[in-house]
């Protein structure tokens, strides 16, 4: 999997972002384009802000042994998988400003590092390692950017 904590791989997928239009169709699934940037943010707020409550304890555990391998692994998302709650964005959102957040906590997390990550408490997960952490936040990516054709 490519490491999204380099300069390189970062610049690439800002690279893809900016092949987005405001008209970008899905290959598959119903967001539109600016939901899907904001949908794909969303991993970042959890990381960078308190927008989303913690889970409660037995959530987590839950979460822990049944989602956490799913999502830090290096296997791929299947199309048209079961989003989590805080994850569905429903309302329109505006193509420009979401693209323009995206691309900046793409960029603070590149700038923060793998050592910043290594050992960093996830909002869902417990403990991640910076593989982990690179897992998630690259393959959700490469998968809605693939999704979007770029």
């Amino acid at each position: 999997m490519k490491n999204i904590f380099t300069k390189e791989v970062t610049n690439e997928v800002i690279a893809r972002i900016n092949n987005l239009t405001s008209e970008s169709q899905p290959k598959w699934g119903k967001m539109s384009v600016a939901q899907m940037l904001a949908h794909c943010a969303v991993t970042y707020e959890m990381v960078y802000t308190d927008k989303h409550p913690k889970p409660n304890a037995f959530t987590k555990f839950i979460l822990k042994l049944f989602v956490k391998k799913i999502v830090v692994s290096e296997k791929t998302y299947a199309k048209n998988g079961r989003t989590a709650p805080q994850f569905l964005i429903s309302d329109e959102r505006v193509f420009a400003t979401e693209k323009q957040r995206l691309i900046n906590f793409i960029n603070q997390t590149q700038e923060l590092g793998e050592s910043y990550f290594d050992g960093k408490e996830s909002h869902s997960f417990g403990k991640l390692t910076s593989q982990e952490w690179n897992n998630s936040f690259y393959k959700h990516l490469d998968h809605h950017l693939t999704q979007f054709g770029v």
